[in-house]
């Protein structure tokens, strides 16, 4: 199965969010799921039998509204010469708020993945999960941080460390009190860090062992709390075996999850998280050598897309619908890239502050 892109990602979330915003007082909104590969015919004969079985409904108001949407939609889906390759998600019903008003539309969208279901459902929303699970980030990876004082774990679902857990532990500092021996004091540290990495072997049994849709556990630190951790016993075999790599840190805390993020990106190289920082910091180093490569802001960003120079179009996914429609409209033309940028990531979050639309030119503009 295909991955979904950020762009597409980013099309299906403004459909749906445009239509969950619908709600109606009866069950008159109409949303119908067409699998991949079923007899659109099919569909369309279910939906004349329902507008029959619609005239049983009491209230005049939700009986009209039903027969209406149930109109529209096979209309709309007799435009379709046969079911698209993915499938179809198809909506339809009275979205006026006016009181004794119609305005009955449709809304009909092919999702980037293969659609399994089968569905027909009149509520007073439209019925948008199916769509929604589609797109969903079900693959996560696991971070887990160390020195011999502190440990941090997360999850990296897409672009989002989500911090699971932090510990601390009570290894003495390297200055020991009076009147304690060098060795004494050495055993004591010894044991205090031993019981530091028997609760971080723990804490990875219980946060990783039984999560499902878990792809590795990337581990970091100094390389001899790494090298103590992993070959002296605390991880179980289970544990073990799902590590996929080991990063030198300088940091534990969030500093690190961070900086074990950054060094990752081999382990992650098929993650859209890694393509969305490789391009934003190619972008940024052009921008910090002054080479004229990038331009910034919605009304430069346009200029140099008009004349054919952009060749990646950078859009933060908080940039208003309509200028992203226009910008993806005119890069579709000149056969411009886009990459529709999350605010989940700092490079993001630097993007939006900045403007929210940026560029990397094909070539200088004077």
């Amino acid at each position: 199965m295909s991955k979904v892109s950020s762009l597409e990602r980013s099309k299906l979330k403004k459909f749906v969010k445009e239509l969950e915003g619908f709600r109606r007082g009866g069950t008159e909104l109409v949303s119908v799921y067409v699998p991949q590969g079923y007899d659109l015919n099919a569909i369309i004969n279910h939906l004349l039998q329902e507008q029959g079985t619609a005239s049983n409904i009491k209230s005049k108001h939700t009986q009209k509204n039903v027969v209406d949407a149930l109109e529209r939609m096979v209309q709309h889906l007799r435009l379709f010469k046969k079911t698209p390759d993915n499938g179809l998600a198809v909506f339809s019903g009275n979205i006026s708020d006016k009181e004794g008003q119609s305005d009955v539309q449709v809304y009909s969208i092919e999702p980037p993945m293969p659609l399994k279901l089968r569905l027909y459902r009149c509520d007073k929303s439209f019925l948008l999960e199916p769509l929604e699970d589609l797109t969903a980030i079900k693959e996560v990876y696991g971070l887990v941080v160390l020195d011999r004082r502190d440990a941090a774990l997360a999850l990296l679902k897409g672009k989002v460390i989500q911090l699971l857990r932090k510990t601390h532990s009570e290894v003495p500092g390297k200055t020991r009190a009076g009147g304690q021996s060098a060795q004494r004091f050495a055993r004591l540290r010894e044991g205090a860090a031993k019981e530091h990495y028997k609760k971080i072997a723990e804490h990875m049994k219980n946060e990783f062992l039984y999560l499902d849709n878990l792809k590795g556990i990337i581990l970091g630190g100094p390389g001899t709390t790494t090298g103590d951790f992993l070959n002296k016993g605390y991880l179980t075999g289970d544990i073990q075996k799902k590590i996929i790599g080991v990063k030198d840190l300088s940091y534990t805390d969030e500093f690190g999850l961070q900086e074990l993020l950054d060094k990752s990106q081999d382990l992650l190289a098929a993650e859209e998280i890694v393509d969305e920082k490789k391009i934003m910091a190619r972008f940024f180093e052009h921008l910090a050598k002054d080479t004229g490569m990038t331009a910034y802001g919605e009304k430069d960003v346009m200029a140099k897309l008009q004349m054919g120079a952009v060749d990646t179009l950078l859009i933060s996914e908080s940039a208003d619908d309509k200028i992203v429609e226009e910008l993806e409209a005119k890069a579709e033309e000149l056969n411009t890239t886009v990459k529709i940028i999350s605010t989940d990531t700092r490079e993001g979050v630097q993007l939006r502050d900045i403007g929210k639309i940026a560029a990397i030119l094909r070539y200088r503009v004077e």
